[in-house]
C-alpha cells in the first residue's frame, strides 16, 4: 500500500469515529434516559405529553399510563411513548413573571 492510501484510510476511520462520538452516541444515551423515565412512573408524578397536555398521573397500567387535567379532572388514557417530561414545565413568560 502507498502511503497516499494509508492517510485516506486513516481520515476515513477518523471522520467515522468524529460521526460516532457527536452523532450517533448521545442520541442513544437521549434515548435511553428517556425510556428509563418513562419506565418510572408513578401515580401522582406530573408529566408533560408529546401534545403539550400537562397532567397528573392516577394509574399506571403495562405500556399506557391514564392521566387527570385540569380542575375538571378529565382522564385520558395515553401510551407511555407519548409522555415528554416528568415534572412541571416551566415558560419564559412564567419565569421571567416570577421575577
Amino acid at each position: 500500500m502507498s502511503q497516499e492510501m494509508i492517510s485516506s484510510l486513516v481520515m476515513i476511520v477518523a471522520m467515522v469515529a468524529i460521526f460516532y462520538f457527536m452523532l450517533i452516541r448521545p442520541e442513544n444515551k437521549r434515548k435511553k434516559q428517556a425510556a428509563e423515565m418513562r419506565n418510572s412512573l408513578a401515580v401522582g408524578d406530573e408529566v408533560t405529553t408529546i401534545g403539550g397536555i400537562v397532567g397528573t398521573i392516577c394509574a399506571v397500567k403495562n405500556n399506557s399510563i391514564v392521566i387527570e387535567t385540569g380542575a375538571d379532572r378529565v382522564r385520558i388514557e395515553m401510551m407511555k411513548w407519548a409522555i415528554s417530561t416528568k415534572g412541571v414545565q416551566v415558560t419564559e413568560e412564567d419565569a421571567s413573571a416570577k421575577n
